[in-house]
């Protein structure tokens, strides 16, 4: 499948099916994936938790509002976290990265407020979750990404005083009812020309 039909066909799933599960292969894949993800300075301010034991699921479905039943019906959530701790952050760069990059940090970003510090954090890990959305659908694998949830629930499910969450996605295979595929919803984007410049 080529990227632009992976595109053109994926979209945000509604309803699984539960009888369907991923191969663990294609699980190890998208791992890696997430692992080779790009981010400002090769930074990797992030974690990303695959959950698949269906007690644990549930945990997260009670802290998911209306994404509840995704999640329990789906294969496979993976929470997407951001780093917390930037003490933590700067011993981790500061023992990974080449001096280059860990002088943009301490030159451009170090002295900022840690709400703008963290926002930066925050950004990185939206890059991964593209690249995994993106992924996902080049697999034939359908995906949920989910803002609303109650992170804080979500921090105290994981147990990682050094992360915060910021997105869930539910990853697995659709219900054939589900009303949102694009045959029952079409795909519906802005025009090229409204969103595309060229100079």
């Amino acid at each position: 499948m080529s990227f632009l039909t992976a595109m053109q066909e994926r979209y945000t799933t509604k309803k699984y099916d539960n009888t369907k599960k991923i191969d663990s292969e294609k699980i190890a894949e998208l791992k890696e994936i997430l692992r080779l993800s790009p981010s400002s300075i090769n930074s990797q301010p992030w974690k990303f938790t695959f959950v698949s034991d269906t007690k644990t699921k549930k945990k997260f479905a009670e802290a998911s509002f209306f994404n509840a039943p995704k999640i329990t019906q789906c294969d496979t959530l993976v929470v997407f976290s951001r780093i917390d701790n930037i003490d933590a952050f700067e011993k981790q760069i500061n023992n990974n990265l080449p001096e280059g990059a860990v002088g943009y940090y301490n030159n451009f970003l170090k002295d900022k407020p840690a709400n703008e510090i963290k926002s930066w954090f925050s950004d990185q890990t939206y890059l991964a979750l593209g690249v995994f959305l993106s992924a996902c659908g080049v697999m034939n694998i359908d995906a949920t990404p989910m803002e609303g949830i109650e992170p804080e629930k979500y921090n105290a499910i994981l147990n990682d005083k050094n992360y915060t969450t910021l997105v869930g996605v539910c990853i697995g295979y659709r219900d054939k009812n589900d009303g949102n595929m694009p045959a029952k919803n079409p795909k519906s984007r802005l025009a090229l020309d409204e969103v595309i410049n060229s100079i």
